[in-house]
């Protein structure tokens, strides 16, 4: 993994508004053979025994020849939204939108100052009215504007969201070099898992959407 510049995230999030789906195993053009794993879950395998990465399901919101980005979905913080509202809202969260409770999620070691909104898109929702937002597909949008903070703090946000600090990412090539490692499984994405499950059973749910039990993989076991 690599710490990616986060003013290229920015520009990436801001070229990519009002962008329709893309199909999570598209080829890229002009790279042989490659496919994109955009709107995919990445399983740790028992490899990866030590630091952040331990035990994480990754939904990757963009991947292409360039290099991966994307948000660790079962790891809280001791920090719960309602702290994050608090510093960024006019007026004080309000008391009654229950889900400002809940943890704020640690997205990866990098940017760690820095603040995104993993949610789904409901029905009435127009995700082209946030300042900054990468749609990763039809459900699911990436803000990482501070506007969409103010409207959850003002209860006229999303229904279903994450609310993470920092990301993961990957240089061109680093995320294919890690798959062939078999460090990771890969698995379609699943708003129940990514908004449902609770953190602890994320892991175990992904994998097993693939039939895979992850207490029976040998730490160099599994394929990705």
């Amino acid at each position: 993994m690599t710490s990616q510049d986060d003013d290229k995230l920015a520009e990436r999030l801001r070229r990519e508004r009002d962008t329709g789906s893309v199909d999570s195993t598209r080829k890229e053009a002009g790279d042989k053979g490659y496919t994109s794993l955009r709107n995919q879950l990445l399983i740790a395998t028992p490899s990866l025994d030590g630091g952040i990465f331990k035990s994480s399901v990754t939904y990757v919101c963009e991947h292409d020849a360039n290099g991966a980005m994307g948000i660790i979905v079962n790891r809280p913080s001791n920090l719960v939204v309602q702290d994050i509202l608090a510093d960024v809202c006019e007026q004080q969260p309000l008391e009654d939108v229950t889900a400002n409770a809940s943890p704020v999620l640690v997205g990866g070691p990098v940017g760690l100052e820095r603040g995104f909104v993993l949610h789904k898109v409901g029905a009435h929702d127009d995700p082209a009215s946030w300042a900054s937002s990468l749609r990763v597909c039809d459900e699911i949008v990436l803000t990482g504007s501070r506007d969409i903070l103010i409207a959850l703090g003002e209860g006229r946000g999303p229904e279903h969201y994450l609310v993470v600090l920092g990301y993961a990412g990957w240089g061109a090539g680093q995320l294919e070099e890690e798959l062939a490692g078999n460090a990771w499984l890969t698995s379609p994405a699943s708003t129940d898992i990514l908004f449902s499950t609770p953190y602890h059973e994320r892991a175990g749910a992904a994998a097993k959407l693939l039939g895979i039990d992850l207490a029976s993989l040998a730490s160099y076991g599994g394929t990705a």
